[in-house]
């Protein structure tokens, strides 16, 4: 494929990744990740599947991001390209099991009636610290170094974007990790906000490459000189 079109497919995809764990996290997750007692209530149950079949577009949308761009970014390094093929997925799965979790509590909610109530609340807040630890293991901290540390060095390298906007993948990406593992050993609190502005540069990184590749893609001046100094790698190889 065209690499501006799969540049553009990649900034959309990116976009779309905002469009779907936004609301869902914070808005259609709301009442069972915030109401210790939702599943003994009578909960919004389709907020919570609304959410989950959110989050899983995101997965497709993560997922596709890194396939798009591993055509163009292998030229540059082919084992840093799959590394970030591999943790958009190691991300997706840890996303997929904190979905597996909220529905479990809808589940249980719906078809454990008469079940003992202390029994239900305890399990359902288990499910919940599942979903709260998945969250932070997979865009907590495998994002900083997937989408902030590798693909933040692939582009500065290859400069296919401005070179100050991929440091700020690079900076976004050890923040988001140095916060990741904060929380992790009980330094900083989940959700916190130290957490929070930590996760703000990664936010905004990834916010500008989604737009920055939709409306413009790669850089022109890359692309051009990019089949010159295939050839000539070539030659010197042939030679």
């Amino acid at each position: 494929m065209n690499p501006q079109t799969l540049a553009r497919l990649t900034g959309m995809l990116f976009l779309v990744t905002y469009i779907t764990s936004i609301p869902a996290f914070f808005v259609f997750y709301a009442p069972v990740l915030h109401d210790p007692g939702y599943i003994t209530g009578a909960g919004p149950d389709t907020s919570v599947l609304v959410g989950a079949f959110l989050e899983l577009l995101l997965i497709i949308a993560n997922i596709g991001t890194a396939i798009a761009l591993f055509p163009v970014l292998k030229r540059q390094n082919e084992v840093l390209a799959l590394g970030f093929v591999t943790a958009r997925i190691v991300e997706s799965a840890f996303i997929a099991v904190g979905i597996l979790s909220l529905v479990t509590v809808v589940t249980l909610r719906q078809e454990a009636a008469g079940a003992d109530a202390a029994s239900l609340t305890l399990m359902g807040q288990a499910l919940v610290a599942l979903h709260n630890w998945t969250f932070l293991l997979g865009p907590g901290f495998v994002v900083g170094v997937g989408n902030g540390l590798i693909l933040g060095y692939l582009m500065y390298r290859t400069g296919l974007v401005p070179r100050p906007m991929a440091m700020l993948g690079l900076i976004a990406g050890a923040l988001l990790c140095a916060s990741g593992i904060a929380v992790l050993f009980g330094a900083l609190e989940q959700g916190g906000v130290a957490q929070s502005i930590a996760s703000l540069p990664e936010f905004f990184w990834e916010l500008a490459l989604g737009i920055y590749l939709t409306f413009y893609g790669f850089r022109r001046s890359v692309l051009v000189s990019e089949p010159v100094r295939t050839t000539a790698n070539e030659l010197a190889a042939a030679a």
